[in-house]
């Protein structure tokens, strides 16, 4: 005959057939291990053309073929309708540059001049593009402070407006009123400790002709309803699909416009060289 169990006995047996389940319940419950995968594509299909992209070299040019020139220096405002695309978050014009230059992929030139005769090293970039502060840090577990240094880099946002030097020339051998750009230059607003603004300041220079092959892989969100488009910041430029304002043209005095006009006058004197440009070509005709 089968013996009962103590009471005792029988209590540490269901303690013991608790656990089990409490064990087995917990074993259940647990996350499963993940899964491993591959990256998520945030597309529909690998995107290539971009990086085949390659740049038309420039027709040959001699002195001899050089009737007419002049050097035009404009502004291009990221804030007016046609010029979104230099400000589009997804590739904005400026940290396309910045990057590359921070990364030694470009070579840019000092602001002392626009003439591209002294070429910033990439040390200099970053101490341009990133200004040191000392923040006061509370540890509240020890009730101590300690001053550490960061760095804030320069805000993509802070850039609204980009000056461009470029050449426009008539061309014998064509024919034609032609236009090249010679350099790009992001202006960043100089504010004061309240946020008021100063004064305006042109990083760096960039020489566009050496530029051509970075901008034609890089993409820009233009205005089209089209996403697929193909759009390169070389385009933008080489199309001139942008709105600017001449700011000076080249003188005796090396003087801009502001120096010699203002208010009504500024404006109706930059509309002029944009006028005698267009029609520049036009006069070069007899019929």
């Amino acid at each position: 005959m089968t013996k009962l169990l103590s009471p005792r006995a029988a209590r540490l047996m269901g303690c013991l057939g608790g656990a089990m389940l409490l064990s087995l319940n917990f074993a259940f419950a647990q996350d499963p291990e993940p899964i491993e995968s591959p990256q998520p594509l945030d597309d529909i299909t690998e995107r290539d053309v971009m990086k085949d992209r390659v740049t038309l070299p420039y027709q040959p040019l001699r002195e001899a073929d050089i009737l007419w020139e002049r050097r035009i220096w404009r502004v291009v405002d990221v804030r007016e309708k046609m010029n979104l695309p230099f400000s589009a978050p997804e590739s904005p014009l400026f940290k396309v540059l910045s990057d590359a230059a921070l990364a030694g992929e470009l070579n840019v030139y000092s602001t002392e001049d626009d003439k591209f005769s002294k070429r910033l090293s990439p040390s200099d970039i970053r101490s341009m593009l990133y200004r040191r502060d000392t923040i006061i840090i509370f540890e509240p577990e020890h009730y101590t402070e300690e001053v550490k240094v960061v760095e804030n880099e320069t805000n993509w946002e802070d850039v609204k407006r980009f000056r461009i030097k470029e050449s426009w020339f008539f061309d014998t051998k064509t024919s034609t009123l032609r236009s090249r750009i010679l350099g790009i230059a992001p202006i960043i607003d100089v504010k004061d400790e309240n946020g008021n603004f100063k004064y305006e300041m042109p990083l760096f220079w960039v020489y566009y002709p050496a530029a051509r092959p970075l901008l034609a892989q890089h993409k820009a969100i233009t205005h089209g309803e089209n996403y697929s488009a193909t759009t390169t910041w070389e385009d933008i430029f080489e199309k001139r699909y942008f709105a600017s304002y001449i700011t000076k043209e080249n003188n005796v005095q090396d003087l801009r416009l502001q120096d010699m006009y203002s208010g009504l006058d500024l404006l109706m004197e930059s509309d002029k060289i944009k006028n005698e440009l267009f029609a520049r070509e036009h006069d070069m005709w007899s019929y």
